[in-house]
């Protein structure tokens, strides 16, 4: 697929709403689950590699950066003591699961295969996040998840075509992100809504 201009909003969006994230994590007042961005961030690598064998092109642009920010921010989670989520016995459960079902898209070699094992891995490594979101939303930051969405959004206006190689991880990933920025703004916006 030939280059996009959608593709520079997206990028855009997504550089900046994630060095929020990133800034965030660094002063240690956001706690990422370091399971959760590494698994989210190689399962994205497997993704984009998946669309770009199903001519995805420059379309697999949004994929790749749904994985290097996670990366980004995994990395910044080491640069302060704060700055991350302790783990237990589940995020570990968790992070086997994820990495079970990335040896098993290697054993296939199978693009659609890859898609989906992608998908169940990052959803397996999102799981712990989602629930530290909804209990204790403070140590979550809207940044990384927002633009994100955006930029997953705006797949399904350059795709050449639709398929499951290229739109599924996208549609997933906006999804696991909308129910992560709910959990951590759903408090406030029971507030609101009893206001009015």
């Amino acid at each position: 697929m030939p280059f996009h201009p959608l593709l520079i909003v997206g990028f855009v969006a997504h550089i900046s709403s994630s060095a929020t994230y990133i800034w965030s994590t660094y002063k240690g007042r956001t706690q990422p689950n370091r399971v959760t961005f590494f698994m989210w961030a190689v399962a994205a690598f497997i993704a984009t590699a998946a669309a770009l064998a199903e001519g995805a092109g420059w379309a697999a642009l949004p994929v790749f950066m749904s994985g290097f920010m996670p990366f980004v921010i995994f990395l910044t989670s080491f640069a302060n003591p704060n700055a991350y989520w302790k783990l237990g016995t589940f995020d570990y459960a968790c992070g086997v699961l994820s990495a079970l079902a990335l040896v098993l898209w290697v054993v296939t070699s199978d693009p659609l295969v890859a898609m989906v094992f992608a998908i169940a891995a990052d959803a397996a490594a999102g799981v712990p996040t989602v629930i530290k979101a909804y209990r204790y939303p403070e140590t979550e930051h809207f940044g990384a998840y927002a633009g994100s969405t955006l930029n997953n959004i705006l797949i399904f206006f350059i795709v050449p075509t639709y398929t499951f190689a290229t739109v599924a991880f996208p549609a997933y990933f906006i999804t696991i992100c909308s129910i992560t920025l709910f959990g951590v703004y759903r408090k406030r916006l029971i507030r609101l809504l009893r206001m009015q």
